[in-house]
């Protein structure tokens, strides 16, 4: 889709799936294969690092970019981890995001949400004192698939971008409405995530495959599956691009 549209593409791997599906060295080793062989700009980028120790494996894996999460610490703390991966990075040439304020749970959205919004203040330290390259922030939106509907705090967002002289990036994108999504695109957010979406994509085509033909020959045919899953991760990822606005560079 990157290519045929001829627009750059980031690819993600969460620390959180470290082990799970593919170790950060698996997951460098893939991406590069394929950023290598593409005509559009790759950047393969760690994402929700929580130790210098990881960034660390994902440059020595041929990731461009890292992120540290440490916002759930206190300012000061956040402030001097983030500040360890960044020089860590850029030695390598590698850019370097972090966060401020905290993203939460979509499935604790309408209870006890864990979502912490960005102070404009904070954003603004933060930035001057560890020099980061991007800059996630909370404004409302959620990890995960919602459990109520998303409210953003779109008078968050103009505070901070003009406060803040770096490119803003929003977590759990998904479900978050494309109204929503492509306000945020052009009122300050340069970089957004869309993991769940593009996850579920995948499983509902899955699904259907299941439901439309015979239990033994679904389940023999994995083709049939991965085919399903691909064009509907693909149409995904087109439809985002057009919501986003993406532009090339």
């Amino acid at each position: 889709v990157a290519q045929r549209r001829g627009l750059p593409i980031l690819l993600a791997h969460a620390q959180g799936h470290q082990g799970r599906y593919h170790t950060v060295e698996e997951a460098g080793e893939m991406a590069t294969y394929y950023a290598k062989k593409a005509s559009v700009p790759v950047v393969l980028h760690l994402d929700h690092g929580q130790s210098a120790e990881m960034a660390d494996r994902a440059i020595r894996a041929g990731f461009t970019s890292v992120m540290i999460d440490a916002s759930m610490m206190p300012l000061e703390r956040n402030i001097a981890i983030t500040k360890e991966v960044i020089a860590l990075a850029h030695r390598c040439g590698v850019s370097a995001e972090a966060e401020i304020g905290h993203v939460g749970s979509g499935a604790k959205y309408t209870e006890d949400s864990d979502t912490i919004y960005t102070s404009v203040s904070e954003a603004v330290e933060f930035a001057e004192k560890t020099g980061v390259d991007s800059l996630a922030v909370s404004i409302g939106t959620a990890h995960g698939l919602y459990k109520g509907t998303p409210q953003i705090s779109f008078e968050r967002l103009h505070e901070i971008a003009a406060a803040v002289d770096v490119p803003l990036v929003l977590h759990g994108g998904s479900s978050s409405g494309d109204e929503n999504l492509a306000r945020c695109a052009a009122e300050g957010i340069t970089k957004i995530n869309i993991y769940s979406d593009f996850m579920v994509a995948g499983a509902s085509a899955a699904m259907k495959v299941d439901a439309a033909g015979d239990e033994g020959a679904a389940v023999q045919d994995y083709y049939r599956y991965t085919d399903a899953m691909r064009k509907a991760m693909q149409k995904c990822l087109d439809h985002y691009y057009t919501v986003f606005g993406t532009q090339k560079i």
